[in-house]
C-alpha cells in the first residue's frame, strides 16, 4: 500500500563523506539507481552538495552528495567545505567512504580530526571491496575502529553494488521517525540547469587532465524551445510536407583561467571541443528526450576561482 506524504515513518539525511575520488557520487547513484551526479576520477569533480532522495516503505533517506574534504586554497574551495560542514551539521547520520585501495594519509587524518568533535552517529563504508584481498579489509578495520567511534562498518562496492542494499537496511535503524519531506517520486534537488551544466563538465573532465580540472566551470547561459522545420526527402518542400520538430537550444560557456586552458579545450582545429559537445549533447538527449542543439562557447576569465561574481552566476544554476 502506498503511503502519504504526510504518514510517520522513518527519515533523515545522510551525509556522504570523504576525500576526493573516495566514490562518493558513485554510490549515490547506484543507491538511487539512476545517475544524479557526475562522476569523474579527477580530483574535486563534486563541487557542491547534492540531494538523492530515497523513498520506499520503510521511509526515506536524503542522501547528501558532498565534495571531497580538502584543505581549501580558493574561494571555490571554501565554498566547496562550507557545503561539507553545513551537511556535517544538519544530518542525521554520517556515512564516511574511504578507498580501500589507497595508503591511509595526511588528508585521510583531515577527515578524521573533522569528525571527532561531531557527535552524530557515523558509519565506516570500506569502498572498492571488490578488487582488494580480505586479509587487507580487516587490516583497515582494525586502523579505523581505533581512530573513531562507527556505529557499523560495512565493506562494499559502489560501483559494483556489493553490500550497497545491506547499507540502505542499517541506515534505516538510525533514522528519527518522522514525516517524509519530499514527494514519493521526487529523486534529487537539482535543477535541469544545473544538471545539463554538470554533464558538460564531465564530457570535458574526461578529456582534460593535469591543472585543467580544477580551472573549469560551466555555465549554462541559455536553454531555449525551438521548432525545427522538417521536410520530406520524397518531396519538395511544401506546406503539406514540412513538418515542425521540436528542438532545444542549449548555450553554455565554459569558464577557464588562462588562454592556453582555452586553447587545450577548443582542441586542433576544433576536435575537442566538438568531441565535448557530441558526448554531452548524446546524454542530454537521453534525459530530456528531444532533439538537442548544443553551443559551446570557451571564455578566459582569470582567476575566476576567486571570483564572488562567477562563483554567484554558477552557483545560482541550481536555484
Amino acid at each position: 500500500m502506498k503511503q502519504n506524504i504526510n504518514e510517520i515513518t522513518k527519515t533523515g539525511y545522510v551525509a556522504l563523506i570523504g576525500r576526493p575520488n573516495v566514490g562518493k557520487s558513485t554510490l549515490i547513484n547506484k543507491l538511487l539507481d539512476q545517475k544524479i551526479a557526475i562522476v569523474s576520477d579527477k580530483p574535486q569533480t563534486t563541487r557542491r552538495s547534492i540531494l538523492g532522495i530515497k523513498t520506499s516503505q520503510k521511509g526515506q533517506i536524503i542522501f547528501v552528495d558532498n565534495p571531497g574534504i580538502h584543505r581549501p586554497l580558493h574561494k571555490l574551495n571554501k565554498r566547496m567545505m562550507n557545503f561539507v560542514y553545513s551537511s556535517l551539521e544538519t544530518c542525521d547520520l554520517i556515512n564516511l567512504i574511504i578507498d580501500s585501495t589507497q595508503k591511509f594519509g595526511h588528508g585521510d587524518q583531515f577527515v578524521i580530526e573533522t569528525l571527532k568533535e561531531i557527535s552524530t552517529p557515523k558509519f565506516l563504508l570500506i569502498n572498492k571491496v571488490d578488487i582488494i584481498k580480505k586479509e587487507k579489509i580487516l587490516l583497515i578495520i582494525d586502523k579505523y575502529k581505533d581512530l573513531l567511534e562507527f556505529k557499523e562498518i560495512i565493506p562494499i562496492s559502489a560501483l559494483k553494488g556489493i553490500n550497497v542494499d545491506a547499507l540502505e537496511d542499517r541506515i534505516y535503524d538510525y533514522l528519527p521517525e518522522a514525516e517524509k519531506i519530499f514527494p514519493d517520486n521526487e529523486i534529487s534537488d537539482q535543477t535541469q540547469r544545473f544538471l545539463l551544466s554538470e554533464i558538460i563538465r564531465e564530457k570535458m573532465l574526461s578529456h582534460v587532465s593535469q591543472e585543467l580540472p580544477f580551472v573549469t566551470a560551466v555555465y549554462i547561459d541559455q536553454i531555449e524551445d525551438r521548432q525545427k522545420r522538417e521536410t520530406s526527402k520524397s518531396s519538395a518542400p511544401s506546406e503539406e510536407s514540412a513538418n515542425k520538430k521540436k528542438v532545444i537550444y542549449i548555450k553554455a560557456n565554459i569558464f577557464v583561467e588562462k588562454d592556453t586552458h582555452r586553447r587545450i579545450i577548443i582542441g586542433k582545429q576544433g576536435h575537442m571541443i566538438k568531441t565535448i559537445g557530441t558526448q554531452a549533447r548524446q546524454e542530454m538527449e537521453q534525459i530530456l528526450g528531444s532533439k538537442i542543439f548544443l553551443e559551446l562557447q570557451v571564455k578566459v576569465k582569470e582567476r575566476w576561482r576567486d571570483s564572488v561574481a562567477v562563483l554567484d552566476l554558477i552557483e545560482d544554476q541550481n536555484l
